[in-house]
């Protein structure tokens, strides 16, 4: 047996599991940009805002029978500024990471 055989068999097999499946990239015409993305998750967090204001409105003018949906409203509320403000706070880090780096 030849040693040469042994060491080249590895890297025509990566050359040949490259090839399996591959074609090319497709782009969708529903991708979002970035700044889209970010858009549209800010105006649905607003929304959920404004949506667990109203309801908090109106059981204070004792208007809601149930509770348990002010509550519910409430608290998606929460989850979504929580989570916008977590969003925030890794892209401003992201751009003072950036801002250190040298060139």
């Amino acid at each position: 047996m030849n040693i040469e055989t042994l060491q080249m068999a590895p890297v025509k097999l990566i050359g040949q599991a490259a090839n399996i499946n591959s074609k090319p990239v497709e782009e969708s015409n529903s991708t979002k940009t970035f700044f889209q993305f970010l858009t549209d998750s800010l105006n649905e967090t607003n929304n959920l805002q404004k949506d667990a204001e109203k309801m908090d409105m109106a059981l204070a003018a004792g208007k809601v029978d149930d509770i348990s949906k002010v509550v519910v409203a409430s608290e998606k509320a929460q989850i979504a500024l929580n989570l916008t403000m977590s969003i925030r706070n890794k892209a401003v880090e992201a751009y003072q990471e950036i801002m250190r780096m040298q060139v």
